[in-house]
């Protein structure tokens, strides 16, 4: 017996514009801190037997992971927040991701954290730190990788 299988996609909902309280309520819940990459690149790391301090309030962007005595600062950005789709595809690219009235405002948003990070990046490294970079999905995909490169700068 043949069966014809038919794929349907999800169907989308027509776009309703939010309370602006709502949409910062929700916003506010984000964690800026602990997220799942970074939590399974620090569990590997100290089970590997690296010790590091965390969100060090003494350096400028507070790095997600600090190796003081080798002066090396660790960020792993969220591939949202920080603006990957506007890095990797430009504008167009993020555009296409944004499901709102407001993605003008996104853009803006999302390049001004690409400008900071930048200016972290260079503002460490004039101070004698290293600074590494990770994507979120990077990091979750390919644990091992990202290991490996942090610990050659280490040894």
């Amino acid at each position: 017996m043949l069966v014809a299988m038919v794929w349907r996609s999800k169907p989308t909902r027509p776009y309703q514009t939010r309370d602006p309280r709502i949409t910062s309520t929700m916003m506010s819940a984000v964690k800026n801190k602990d997220g799942k990459a970074e939590l399974v690149l620090r569990k590997a790391l100290y089970s590997r037997g690296y010790r590091y301090r965390l969100h060090d309030r003494r350096l400028l962007g507070r790095p997600d992971i600090v190796f003081r005595r080798k002066r090396v600062a660790i960020f792993v950005d969220g591939d949202f927040w920080h603006g990957r789709a506007l890095i990797d595809e430009g504008i167009e690219g993020l555009s296409r991701g944004l499901r709102t009235e407001r993605s003008a405002w996104w853009i803006e948003k999302i390049t001004k954290t690409l400008e900071r990070d930048n200016k972290v990046t260079t503002e460490l490294g004039k101070q004698g730190w290293l600074v590494l970079r990770f994507w979120e999905s990077d990091v979750l995909a390919d644990l091992e990788s990202a290991l490996c490169r942090i610990e050659s700068l280490l040894r």
